[in-house]
C-alpha cells in the first residue's frame, strides 16, 4: 500500500524509537492567503447541482439629469448578467498499517490529521489563485522598463517583459489606475496587493529611504499582512511559487478591490476517517471537500483585479 508503514523508516519506523522526543514538529506551513480573500456564498447543502451562478447588475443605461416641470419622468433599466462557478470534490488521504498505530509513540491519527490540514491549505490556496490569476487587467512598466509609468492591458495578456522591480512609483500609478475604473476598496477606502516577499524588497526599501511606510495605529487583520501605503495593504505568501520571470527583477503581484473571487462551499471541508478494512490492519484518514472558486466580474470593466506581470 503507499501509505505509512512500519517497516520503512522515513514512512512510519522513525515514530517510535530509542528516546524519541515527545514533542511533536512539523516542516513551515504557511496560513492560507489567497482564499480568505475569497466571498464565501450560499451553496451550503446537498442536491443543488454542480454549476452555481451569481447575478452582477450593471448601471442604468441612461444617466438620471435635472427635470422640467412639464416634461414626463425619464425611464431606463439596466442588464443584468451572470457569473457561474463548477462545484467539484477536492481531497487527499493518508493510508496507514494497524501495526504502525499499535506500535509508533506518537499518536499516528494526530499526526497525520496535521499533515493533511497544511496540505488542504495548499489546495484551497491553489483553487483560489487560479480565480485570481484569470483577470483581464495587466499592469506592466511602459514598454517593460519604465520606472514609473505602467501600460494597462484589458486582454489578460502580458505583452511586455518585465524588466523592472516594482517599486513605489508604480504603485501609485497602479492605485490611481484603479480609483480611475472606479474598483471598489476592499475595506474602508483601502485596496490590498498579494505578492511573495521577495517581490516586495525593491518596494520596501525605496519606502524606507523616504520615511513613508508606517503602520503605526494600523491594526493589521488579515493573515500575512505587512504594512499600509497609497491606500493599499501589503500581504506576503509563499504557498504559490515564483513565475521565475526571465530577469527575476519582480514577480506576479496582484492588486485588487472588492467583490474579487466566489467560494462556493456544498460541503465544507472535514477530515474522514476510513473504514478499516483486512480485519482492522488496513486504516487511514482523509480531508474531503465539495465546493469551488470562481471569479465574479469577467468583463473587463467590471473587473476588480489588477495583476502586475510579465510576458516571460
Amino acid at each position: 500500500m503507499a501509505g505509512q508503514l512500519w517497516v520503512t523508516d522515513s514512512l512510519g519506523g522513525y515514530m517510535y524509537s530509542d528516546n524519541l522526543s515527545e514533542e511533536l514538529r512539523f516542516a513551515v506551513q504557511p496560513l492560507t492567503k489567497y482564499r480568505q480573500f475569497c466571498d464565501v456564498q450560499e451553496a451550503l447543502g446537498k442536491h443543488k447541482g454542480e454549476l452555481f451562478h451569481w447575478n452582477v447588475y450593471g448601471d442604468v443605461a441612461a444617466q438620471g439629469t435635472t427635470l422640467v416641470e412639464t416634461t414626463a419622468m425619464p425611464e431606463t433599466n439596466f442588464t443584468i448578467t451572470q457569473g457561474t462557478l463548477t462545484i467539484t470534490e477536492y481531497g487527499n488521504s493518508v493510508p496507514y498499517t494497524g501495526k504502525l498505530d499499535d506500535l509508533s509513540e506518537h499518536n499516528v491519527k494526530e499526526v497525520i490529521h496535521k499533515a493533511l490540514k497544511h496540505d488542504a491549505k495548499k489546495a484551497f490556496d491553489n483553487g483560489a489563485y487560479d480565480q485570481f490569476n484569470s483577470t483581464l487587467l495587466i499592469a506592466q512598466p511602459t514598454g517593460g522598463t519604465d520606472t514609473a509609468a505602467i501600460t494597462l492591458y484589458v486582454d489578460g495578456t502580458a505583452t511586455q517583459t518585465n524588466n523592472v522591480a516594482l517599486n513605489n512609483a508604480h504603485v501609485k500609478n497602479i492605485v490611481d489606475t484603479m480609483k480611475e475604473r472606479d474598483i471598489p476598496p476592499y475595506v474602508n477606502d483601502d485596496y490590498y496587493a498579494l505578492a511573495r516577499p521577495a517581490t516586495y524588497r525593491t518596494f520596501k526599501n525605496n519606502l524606507e529611504t523616504i520615511k513613508q511606510y508606517s503602520d503605526v495605529g494600523f491594526q493589521l487583520i488579515m493573515n500575512g499582512e505587512i504594512g499600509r501605503y497609497e491606500n493599499v495593504r501589503y500581504v506576503e505568501q509563499t504557498h504559490i511559487a515564483s513565475e521565475a520571470w526571465t530577469n527575476g527583477a519582480s514577480d506576479a503581484v496582484f492588486f485588487f478591490g472588492d467583490d474579487t473571487v466566489t467560494e462556493a462551499i456544498a460541503v465544507p471541508e472535514e477530515m474522514r476517517g476510513k473504514i478499516p478494512s483486512d480485519y482492522g490492519r488496513s486504516k487511514g484518514i482523509a480531508w474531503y471537500y465539495i465546493g469551488g472558486f470562481g471569479i465574479v466580474h469577467t468583463v473587463a470593466a467590471q473587473s476588480r483585479i489588477v495583476k502586475w506581470a510579465s510576458a516571460a
